[in-house]
């Protein structure tokens, strides 16, 4: 099995499962970072809460993130201004550049490898596209600047360059941040009725609750099955290979991505829709091959990302027919700063206080976009296609990926291994491979 350099460097605390039934406040449903920081902060509030955890917190998508914590995100301010407006974009800049000084206060006094870095978002065919982003980003009252040259082995086109953003180590943190926590782990969550969550051991009763499972799985609200995809992405670490001061993105989504830690060079790529075929680790060793032939391969890994139509995560209410129902998806490969976005303004919801935010995530907007289109296309044609293996999420037609060995599903990413035992969601059970 494949580990990250996280897993491999720390052991994370266990907690105990649930057993029997159990009465609270705040139900948070998912232990990755985005469920664990809406812990902390209603711990910090004094509420009354409950973490309940599948499997081991941090044992999905978090343990294979690469941990940058910035507000750039791509190209995103230019399109948000030409989509949503400036308003909303700014909304959007200052919740991630507050989200990045909470991690910074929560991370003065911990030891989770905290760096405050410059991050670049470069491309090697457009100069243009960089400029528009460089003024769009200007026009919202953030200083970003025009980098013509990059430490990067290869040429580009220019990047655009956000000052003292950070990256860390996210199990480090996450060590010290669930001590005392209120969790269960090995708690799967089959399904919710009306304030109840019902596990194999038990059921929880809340008054309010938070789903925090990287894809939303509760398919009779909301739509998410329409309004998200997901993505792999492949990272392999490297020794003996460039140390950059920087962290760097692609501004195309099959691009790669760079970051150091310690000795190490993170390139991630190789990256295609959940379901298709890419490059894989087979990109990245290649490009690693080309520009750094001394370097040896220390670490693989994987990971998936939820992506919204927009580019904008849904966070707030589940749906409109649900008042206590809460959600935080489609981080669009952002997830460490966007989890601390969606934990602040969660948070507020549920102790219904003010958050000028909201507005800008909430899973309430117009759907009407042209990735839904595509994500209508793509369900239609593999529930339409010809087999018995099968996603017992929506029935589409699982496809087998050859890099990771595993049966993955075109339609909405729920990820299965070999024998069909259940590795990522939105699925809750396991698939019948014959």
């Amino acid at each position: 099995m494949k580990k990250s350099v996280w897993q491999d460097e720390v052991s994370l605390t266990g907690f105990e499962k649930l057993e029997g039934d159990k009465n609270t406040d705040v139900l948070i449903i998912g232990g990755g970072i985005c469920g664990i920081l809406c812990a902390h902060l209603l711990k910090e509030a004094g509420v009354d809460y409950i973490l309940a955890e599948g499997s081991r917190i941090a044992s999905g998508i978090t343990k294979n993130t690469t941990a940058k914590i910035t507000s750039q995100h791509g190209l995103i301010y230019h399109k948000l201004t030409q989509d949503m407006g400036s308003e909303k974009a700014k909304m959007y800049l200052d919740a991630n550049n507050n989200a990045l000084k909470n991690y910074e206060s929560l991370c003065k006094n911990m030891d989770c490898d905290f760096e405050t870095k410059d991050a670049y978002t470069y491309s090697t065919t457009d100069r243009k596209k960089i400029e528009k982003e460089v003024n769009a980003v200007n026009s919202l009252g953030f200083k970003a600047e025009f980098a013509e040259k990059t430490e990067l082995p290869f040429a580009t086109k220019g990047a655009i360059r956000f000052k003292n953003q950070a990256q860390f180590n996210p199990f480090k943190f996450i060590k010290e941040i669930t001590k005392g926590l209120n969790i269960f782990e090995n708690t799967f969550i089959r399904d919710i009725a009306t304030n109840v969550a019902i596990s194999d051991n038990g059921k929880i009763t809340a008054k309010k609750i938070i789903v925090t499972t990287h894809f939303p799985f509760i398919n009779k609200h909301g739509s998410y099955f329409l309004k998200l995809y997901q993505h792999r992405s492949y990272v392999s670490a490297f020794s003996g290979a460039q140390q950059l001061s920087g962290m760097y993105v692609d501004e195309d989504l099959k691009g790669l991505s760079f970051r150091t830690y310690k000795d190490l060079l993170l390139i991630g790529g190789g990256s295609h829709r959940t379901g298709k075929n890419g490059g894989a680790w087979g990109e990245i060793q290649e490009f690693a091959t080309k520009y750094y032939p001394q370097s040896v391969l220390k670490y693989e890994w994987a990971t998936q990302d939820c992506m919204s139509l927009d580019g904008v995560p849904y966070i707030g209410k589940y749906s409109k027919n649900t008042p206590n129902l809460y959600v935080a998806s489609g981080f669009n490969k952002w997830g460490m700063t966007s989890s601390m976005v969606a934990a602040k303004i969660l948070c507020d919801m549920v102790l219904e206080k003010q958050n000028d935010f909201c507005e800008v995530f909430s899973p309430d907007r117009s759907i009407l976009k042209p990735q839904l289109f595509v994500n209508g296309v793509e369900t239609t044609v593999n529930l339409l296609t010809p087999t018995v293996k099968r996603c017992p999420h929506l029935g589409c037609a699982l496809k087998w990926n050859k890099a990771e060995h595993t049966w993955d599903c075109p339609c909405h990413g729920s990820r299965f291994e070999e024998n069909g035992k259940l590795i990522d969601n939105p699925s809750t059970g396991d698939a019948n491979i014959k």
